[in-house]
């Protein structure tokens, strides 16, 4: 039995089909009011045969920030997907992202130690992997380093990774995988996903930044390789190419018929955009479209070595250009 936290996000439900596709026998852990229409919507995107393949799944309610409810959860189960977490860059959410992304990591590492589970696999970031110094290229030894530069889910998610490295030295076998960007279809109004809607609705302006990007498509398929994998204790960058703003927002806007943004912002313009969205919020209580960190990271050059996982898997990504078509038809399906 396969159990998976986090079933009803972008991550998570790409990976419910590719294994419950496969025929594995899966559990999912939602919390009590967690829609699954995003689920049941990716389902549909793959296979004629959605309902069936739904049908097929154990939902068990719970919550990863309580423990007790792990242990339930668990009973007959060999193998953790762990895709749960809050993702936020609003430093108004910080308690949450703290007790969600480290405490409710630390819970199911402590479940899966007592019910001795065969082996963990769980979400990162490649925001663990620290934004101090951003020369060169960026791999698996790359260190984190404290720094204001770090977000809050940074660091949140550092802490969670943390909690597994401790697990690993009490006995669980594990690995972690650190995502860039992911590029997929998901809730068009959150996310990375929402960056097509965000293209359709006329985006205009864009920085010189550089960052990561990865098919959602991909990162399921390198957590179940990995976990079918006997390597165990070890972490992996999951990223395909590396892509200016520019570059990326463009072949967003070319796949939905929609103009290239065509301002380029500098870094005062970004200052001010941050500072008058967190007073709307201090106004209105409407989560800010751009907050201090995400405005200052857009300006940030990254760059990330996937050489160590096409290595140890043998695995070639999807190009970039693709997920972004692919991705583009479903939002045009959807808007048809």
């Amino acid at each position: 039995m396969i159990l998976v936290t986090g079933g009803s996000g972008l991550v998570g439900s790409h990976l419910l089909f590719d294994l419950i596709n496969s025929g594995k026998k899966v559990r999912v852990l939602k919390r009590e009011k967690t829609s699954i229409d995003l689920v049941k919507k990716i389902f549909a995107y793959y296979t004629p045969n959605s309902a069936s393949l739904l049908d097929s799944i154990e939902w068990v309610t719970g919550d990863i920030t309580d423990i007790y409810s792990l242990y339930d959860v668990l009973d007959g189960v060999d193998y953790v997907y762990h895709t749960a977490g809050f993702v936020s860059f609003n430093s108004s959410d910080k308690q949450e992202i703290m007790k969600v992304n480290a405490t409710g990591t630390a819970n199911v590492v402590n479940a899966c130690l007592h019910k001795n589970v065969k082996k963990l696999c769980h979400v990162s970031s490649i925001a663990t992997l620290g934004r101090e110094n951003n020369n060169g290229i960026m791999n698996e030894e790359t260190h984190w380093i404290s720094s204001n530069k770090n977000s809050v889910y940074a660091v949140s998610k550092y802490n969670a990774e943390r909690e597994v490295w401790r697990g690993t030295a009490e006995g669980l076998p594990a690995v972690i995988i650190n995502p860039s960007i992911i590029i997929g279809p998901g809730n068009w109004d959150k996310g990375s996903s929402q960056l097509f809607k965000q293209v359709w609705d006329g985006l205009k302006f864009y920085t010189h930044g550089v960052n990561g990007y990865v098919d959602v498509r991909d990162v399921s398929k390198c957590m179940i390789q990995l976990m079918n994998h006997p390597i165990e204790n070890s972490n992996f960058i999951v990223s395909s190419e590396n892509i200016d703003y520019f570059t990326l927002f463009s072949m967003i806007a070319k796949n939905l018929n929609k103009k290239a943004p065509s301002i380029k912002v500098t870094s005062f313009l970004s200052e001010i955009a941050w500072r008058t969205e967190k007073a709307k919020f201090l106004l209105t209580g409407k989560a800010p479209l751009i907050t201090e960190e995400t405005a200052r990271t857009a300006f940030q050059k990254y760059y990330f070595s996937n050489e160590k996982i096409k290595k140890i898997l043998d695995f070639e990504f999807i190009p970039i250009s693709e997920s972004i078509h692919q991705t583009s038809r479903f939002f045009l399906r959807e808007l048809a």
